[in-house]
């Protein structure tokens, strides 16, 4: 970091001319040890799971709509694969915990660089058919919970193999708005109406009922914040976690999508706490408590767009910035006024 500062000292412009782009390139060379670091072996990874507390309808479409994404992913034809080909990054979608059969697919070969109409890998992971309710029971087992971050780990070495050098998290589940809710409202101690927003657009009195399931949950389980993965989580959020706690320990960094691989952040960060030391908040979503968990976790998000979408988009927008703070640092000339 401290060669990136000299560095960026001597570039051909006032000091702090390029404000936070300068800032981002001295995070990126402090997480790779690379001032010259750019990430040409790029993944997105989707995790899905379905989720239990939806037998209270808080949302404005059903649990099968999550075994319908992870199918138009398969296709090509969600948001993600289309900024996933724009950014040149492959896309991963991973079953931890979907309610659907979904058929084999193979493997797919890693594409050479720079291809990046190359089908989507499947990875079939699948713990269980979507979680428990939570708000009468724990949403997982113990060993559910370590299984699913697990997963997440996994996962990631298997990238690491093909040369991972930056990792976009992304989610699909139903539902999973109210999960991530109530795992900040248990880890940073605000309030649930606080952290807890509209989700997929929610009319008022489901937002109310929402809210008051999320209540009910932490009191049935408290104290949440011990395991909050196996007592308010799910699946596709824990194996964010563990994708964070394995892409972080090998220096890689990892883009956060909103507010579900926040979550997953926030159970990391409670792991080990210098996982943040190499994530990236592509972007603060419009849920609420998003901005909340971010400014918990020290991050600072590159973009705000009011999206509210997931599968990962958020932190593909926010690649041209990485890509720009690292080529400013290597491509810009010295300024020499002798």
């Amino acid at each position: 970091m401290q060669q990136a500062r000299d560095k960026q000292a001597t570039l051909v412009k006032p000091k702090g001319a390029l404000g936070r782009l300068e800032t981002l390139s001295i995070r990126l060379a402090g997480m790779t040890g690379k001032t010259t670091y750019f990430p040409v072996n790029r993944a997105t990874l989707v995790f899905a799971g379905d989720h239990g507390v939806m037998t209270h309808n808080v949302s404005t479409v059903p649990s099968s709509v999550t075994a319908y994404m992870v199918k138009q992913f398969l296709s090509g034809s969600a948001a993600v694969n289309s900024l996933s080909r724009q950014m040149g990054a492959r896309v991963i979608v991973v079953d931890v915990g979907v309610d659907h059969k979904f058929k084999p697919r193979p493997r797919s070969l890693m594409p050479p660089i720079g291809v990046e109409t190359h089908k989507p890998t499947f990875v079939q992971k699948k713990i269980a058919n979507g979680t428990n309710d939570f708000t009468q029971t724990t949403a997982m087992s113990a060993e559910q919970a370590e299984r699913a971050m697990q997963v997440g780990m996994d996962v990631v070495r298997d990238e690491q193999k093909r040369g991972l050098e930056i990792v976009f998290l992304g989610e699909m589940g139903i539902g999973n708005t109210s999960s991530a809710s109530a795992i900040i409202a248990a880890l940073t101690g605000m309030g649930v109406e606080t952290v807890t927003g509209h989700g997929s657009g929610i009319d008022d009195d489901t937002y109310i009922r929402k809210v008051d399931l999320i209540k009910q949950a932490l009191a049935l389980h408290s104290p949440a914040d011990e395991n909050p993965l196996m007592k308010i989580g799910g699946y596709e959020i824990g194996a964010i976690a563990g994708a964070i706690l394995q892409a972080t320990s090998q220096r890689i960094p990892v883009v956060l999508d909103g507010l579900i691989c926040t979550a997953g952040a926030l159970i990391a960060h409670q792991i080990n706490p210098d996982v943040v030391n190499y994530c990236i908040a592509g972007h603060q979503s419009a849920e609420v408590g998003h901005r909340i968990a971010l400014q918990f976790l020290g991050l600072d998000p590159l973009l705000n767009l009011d999206l509210r979408l997931g599968e990962g988009t958020g932190a593909l927008l926010a690649f041209p910035l990485i890509e720009s703070a690292m080529r400013t640092l290597n491509e810009m000339g010295t300024l020499d006024v002798g």
